[in-house]
């Protein structure tokens, strides 16, 4: 016997706005939707099984359009070694299926071949990763990886890009200008050298300031950050500085010339935009395909560059926010020389003394670190005072209370600090309205499973021609498992009068007197039953399907028991 099955997700059907006004409120509306979309799809990294997760994720990651059932992704786990390499099938499942809650998976379009119900149920769903779900885990690795590290500033990329719009200024402005092929590898060169330097910059600040921000450091650690300070920021500042306005100039020459240069380059090579601008001339709508096109290739890139060398927009040029930024860094640098002289003639600081109290916490034994802690804080141990022990126990007045029996307090002195007793009783909580809610709910339970039974009766004999809902399907696998686990093992007789072993199917059935269903499944050699539902197709090979009702008998059995 076996399983087939084939999951579809359904085609992007985009909605008729012909007609509506787009308001300014609406459109807010939708960015604030989109990016509480894109935001829940970090919600895995703080969860509390977030090393789960991310151990899930790079899995996916590991592997270039990566499509995994959940026994695929149990082997890589284990292959892995990850901290998810224990989850079974059914904790991994619900792992996989909140990940595509967030966005950060997809349900991928499968056929499965199973041998049987529970390996069908476990592999008729699979996975792949989603564009947002890939940039999130890379981020995240990196962040893992190199957080707190020195990043060095890649200085000699400011040449490199210095030099390359130069020659592109020259080719522009030259008779006949520049070869398309040859300006879109200059420009793709140039702001990938320009994008390194940039975030090469943005994280050695960033580590400078997380230096810089502590009020501890000793002589040793000062005299290293105050030679990172003064010889390395130094040397970038000046370098900076001085390219910085041979840049400006090759930008301001070669200024005039981009957005032609762009057009030339559009129609010499168009990439991903050539397929949105080809199917909007031949009347077709693509709103679920966005491009983002490669650096350099929009004049807003551009824009960029240079107000990165120049105050194009009046609020300083990001040169000059590099060079107050070093200002600040010596500041602090300063500030920290102060601190430290004034240690020195113990004015301010007893980082010392506190250290040295700190060790000898950390080598006391229990008794000796409470002496220590009455010797230098006046802290003594706790004592049981104002409500005696039991009669039968001495309690010495030196025992501490980490050692000591315990007490019970009553609990108007443990949360007012009063022993009089105060108020009435309360009154008995009422659960009516949680019992309502529950009574509500299992009512709805109760109709749903009615209606999907009333479904796949009124589909008996005719499943080739109806799709089941999701709830019917599910009652009909659970009937099937009902039914299969009910047929007896039998050796029936062959023709040469010799017994083979097999599962008479024959008598195989299963009912549910609550919902007065009753399925009945027969073996028939090369009959296949199709089963179409929301949720797949599933097909039974060698296996006849019939449901209908329960016998008289049944029904008045069962109406006798529940009354």
């Amino acid at each position: 016997m076996a399983f087939s099955a084939t999951h579809r997700r359904r085609p992007y059907a985009p909605r008729n706005l012909t007609g509506m006004g787009a308001s300014a409120s609406g459109a807010g509306q939708d960015a604030d939707e989109e990016a509480r979309r894109r935001l829940n799809a970090y919600t895995y990294l703080s969860a509390p099984e977030r090393l789960e997760h991310v151990a899930i994720m790079r899995v996916f990651c590991g592997t270039l359009l990566a499509d995994l059932a959940v026994p695929d992704i149990m082997a890589k786990l284990r292959q892995a070694g990850a901290s998810a390499a224990g989850l079974d099938a059914d904790t991994l499942t619900v792992r996989l299926e909140q990940l595509v809650q967030w966005g950060n998976l997809l349900r991928s379009s499968h056929t499965v071949n199973a041998s049987s119900i529970s390996e069908y149920q476990r592999s008729r769903a699979r996975y792949q990763l989603s564009k947002l779900g890939e940039r999130i885990q890379r981020d995240a690795d990196g962040v893992l990886a190199e957080a707190d590290a020195a990043r060095e500033v890649s200085n000699e990329l400011l040449a490199l890009v210095e030099r390359g719009l130069r020659a592109l200024a020259d080719l522009v402005t030259a008779p006949g200008g520049v070869e398309p092929q040859d300006g879109l590898e200059r420009i793709s060169t140039l702001f990938v050298q320009f994008t390194e330097f940039a975030d090469s910059i943005r994280d050695f600040y960033a580590y400078l300031g997380q230096v810089l921000s502590r009020y501890d450091l000793d002589s040793a650690e000062y005299q290293g950050f105050k030679e990172l300070l003064l010889d390395y920021v130094e040397a970038i500042t000046e370098d900076v500085a001085f390219r910085a306005p041979r840049i400006s100039a090759a930008l301001d020459t070669l200024w005039p010339h981009i957005p032609a240069l762009l057009n030339q380059l559009d129609s010499h090579a168009q990439g991903l935009t050539g397929l949105s601008a080809q199917s909007q001339v031949q009347g077709e709508s693509r709103p679920d395909v966005r491009i983002q096109r490669s650096r350099g290739r929009e004049f807003a890139d551009w824009e960029g560059l240079r107000g990165w060398f120049s105050n194009t927009d009046g609020q300083g040029s990001q040169v000059d926010q590099l060079r107050d930024a070093t200002l600040r860094a010596l500041q602090s640098l300063l500030a920290n020389a102060k601190r430290m002289l004034r240690s020195a003639t113990g004015e301010m600081s007893r980082r010392k003394d506190l250290l040295r109290l700190a060790r000898w916490f950390d080598e006391a034994a229990p008794r000796d670190a409470h002496d220590i802690a009455v010797a230098a804080f006046g802290l003594y141990g706790a004592r049981h005072l104002g409500i005696p022990p039991a009669t039968d126990e001495v309690v010495p007045a030196y025992t501490s209370w980490w050692t000591g029996p315990v007490v019970e307090v009553p609990v108007a002195l443990r949360e007012r600090g009063s022993r009089a007793q105060r108020g009435r009783a309360s009154a008995v909580e009422d659960h009516s309205a949680q019992k309502q809610l529950l009574r509500e709910a299992a009512r709805q339970r109760a109709a749903a499973r009615a209606a999907a039974a009333d479904e796949l009766r009124s589909a008996s004999g005719r499943f080739a021609e109806v799709r089941l809902t999701s709830a019917a399907l599910s009652l009909l696998l659970e009937l099937l498992a009902t039914a299969l686990g009910n047929s007896q093992l039998s050796r029936p007789v062959s023709t040469d009068g010799e017994r083979t072993a097999g599962f008479d199917l024959d008598s195989a059935s299963s009912e549910d007197a609550e919902l007065r269903i009753r399925l009945t499944v027969r073996r028939t050699t090369g009959t296949r039953t199709v089963l179409y539902s929301a949720d797949g197709d599933l097909l039974l090979d060698d296996l006849e399907l019939d449901i209908g009702r329960t016998s008289a008998a049944v029904d008045g059995e069962a109406e006798a028991s529940v009354s």
